[in-house]
């Protein structure tokens, strides 16, 4: 295990700036990641698939003319209809391809991409064994024997992890060994060998390739994702999350609660002194609001001093709780050494009977304005009743 972990930094050293020593594990696991990775990865993933099997479904049947060329009429009329069945599953996966995906309609296309030409090896392999090919058909008929080496190669193209790389990886090591298993009789085993050591090598090569697209993409997802005055989400990022939050709400009927949060009086601050003073004040609030809320909270810089706080799989009840304590707790100190507040508008999909998190967002911020015209440092929950707060937390 040792050497196991001395080699795993080794490898971690050779991407300095592009993976934080926390994210180490997102390059071994696809568990770990966050729903905006896991997102764009599906998204890549199922493009790349589309790619790949369209160019297998041109290149698959022009390789005929070859085959007519070199092979018996009986063996070339086999591979041809072997081809024609490659060719219609190539297509019918291109076609079948959803635009926009999660990752388990990505794996599936992986593993649809790779069992076809797979399967396809296997086959051709037991129909070129049976036959005593000579010249130019005994070398014609040893490209098939290539087709594992463009499989690992095709790897390359994929982000993924390390436990997907072997899994895809092993799976055509394990092909070819079946193939070679069906005349084990005939077999140099120094040939086998050889080539056996070439597939490991290149699919450790393709493997570091993946994980090398992987870390450029968490590398660029972190830069783009989070606001670079606050560390919190951006609003372009924030808008992805609450897709697909709400996807998630939608689908296993769960609640999902926003909150709409603005600042008191913070032109006061840019005006009094400075906008200096003024970045400051934003960096620690999302320390602030950080310290009440659950692993799984998501806290988006909306724009200015606006925030929006959303809550997946938490009601009405609960998110005024957690609300609540982020009033009490407080902001922090304003310049002058005051307190800072902030209005808050909360929303939420079952109690407010909206599906859509436009609405919501729409609906908190409608609540937050009261809140504001109440004299801030309070929550609203409902545009017609009065404030669940309204008890100033400091004196004016």
């Amino acid at each position: 295990m040792r050497i196991a972990n001395l080699l795993w930094q080794w490898l971690l050293g050779l991407l300095p700036g592009e993976v934080e020593p926390n994210e180490t594990g997102w390059l071994v696991s696809p568990r770990l990641h966050m729903p905006l990775i896991v997102f764009r990865r599906a998204q890549m993933i199922l493009n790349r698939v589309r790619l790949f099997a369209s160019l297998f479904a041109v290149l698959t049947p022009l390789w005929v003319l070859v085959d007519v060329a070199t092979f018996p009429m009986a063996l070339w009329l086999r591979l041809a209809a072997l081809r024609l069945v490659a060719t219609c599953a190539f297509v019918a996966l291109v076609l079948l391809l959803p635009q926009h995906g999660r990752l388990r309609h990505a794996y599936r296309a992986m593993i649809a991409l790779f069992a076809i030409p797979t399967v396809f090896y296997l086959v051709s392999h037991l129909l070129l064994t049976q036959q005593h090919l000579h010249g130019s058909a005994a070398a014609i008929s040893a490209g098939y024997a290539f087709l594992p080496f463009v499989l690992l190669a095709g790897l390359a193209i994929f982000p993924l992890t390390l436990i997907e790389t072997a899994f895809f990886s092993l799976a055509v090591l394990g092909a070819n060994m079946v193939a070679y298993a069906f005349n084990w009789g005939e077999v140099s085993l120094p040939s086998f060998g050889a080539q056996l050591w070439l597939l490991m090598l290149l699919a450790g090569v393709a493997s570091l390739a993946s994980l090398s697209q992987l870390a450029f993409i968490i590398a660029l997802v972190n830069q783009t994702i989070h606001d670079p005055l606050t560390g919190m989400f951006s609003r372009r990022s924030g808008e992805e999350l609450l897709e697909l939050q709400q996807s998630y709400a939608l689908r296993h009927n769960t609640p999902l609660s926003i909150a709409f949060v603005d600042l008191d009086c913070f032109k006061r601050i840019n005006d009094d002194f400075g906008h200096e003073a003024g970045d400051k004040v934003l960096k620690q609030v999302n320390r602030a609001i950080g310290r009440n809320l659950r692993h799984g909270d998501i806290l988006i810089r909306w724009g200015g001093e606006e925030f929006l706080l959303v809550m997946p799989n938490t009601d009405k009840t609960q998110a005024r709780q957690a609300l609540l304590r982020v009033l009490e707790s407080g902001l922090g100190k304003r310049p002058d050494g005051d307190t800072l507040t902030c209005s808050i508008g909360l929303a939420e999909r079952h109690a407010d009977r909206e599906c859509g998190w436009r609405a919501l967002v729409d609906m908190a911020d409608v609540r937050m304005y009261r809140a504001k015209r109440e004299g801030g440092n309070r929550l609203v929950t409902e545009v017609e009743e009065e404030p669940v707060m309204n008890r100033p937390l400091v004196t004016p």
